[in-house]
């Protein structure tokens, strides 16, 4: 059974930097795109950031030049280091993976909250 589990959410300050980190782990074979998401109180969920094995990334508009998405294959494991961090940036963040575990699949995991205090 694939599992995705993330870390490295907490109380920050505006201005203030955090990373996030998640690790899949269970039956994988190859892992496609990696990506951050995340869904603020009473909105949708956003993508934040993706990247893919061979490392080509894409961003949010509200979010490039702050953030930064980072992968090692060898671990099954993506970053998110967030820089300059807004108020606005308070949300759960969602990590998730298109994964071959048999067949691809997107995977989620459960969440880490990130709250951003002005």
């Amino acid at each position: 059974q694939v599992q995705l589990v993330e870390s490295g959410g907490g109380l920050v300050q505006a201005g203030g930097s955090l990373r996030l980190s998640c690790a899949a782990s269970g039956n994988i074979f190859s892992i496609n795109v990696m990506g951050w998401y995340r869904q603020a109180p009473g909105k949708q969920r956003e993508l934040v950031a993706t990247i893919t094995s061979s490392g080509s990334t894409k961003y949010a508009d509200s979010v490039k030049g702050r953030f930064t998405i980072s992968r090692d294959n060898a671990k099954n494991t993506v970053y998110m280091q967030m820089n300059s961090l807004k108020p606005e940036d308070t949300a759960v963040y969602y990590c998730n993976a298109n994964l071959d575990s048999d067949f691809y699949m997107d995977y989620w995991g459960k969440g880490t909250l990130v709250t951003v205090s002005s």
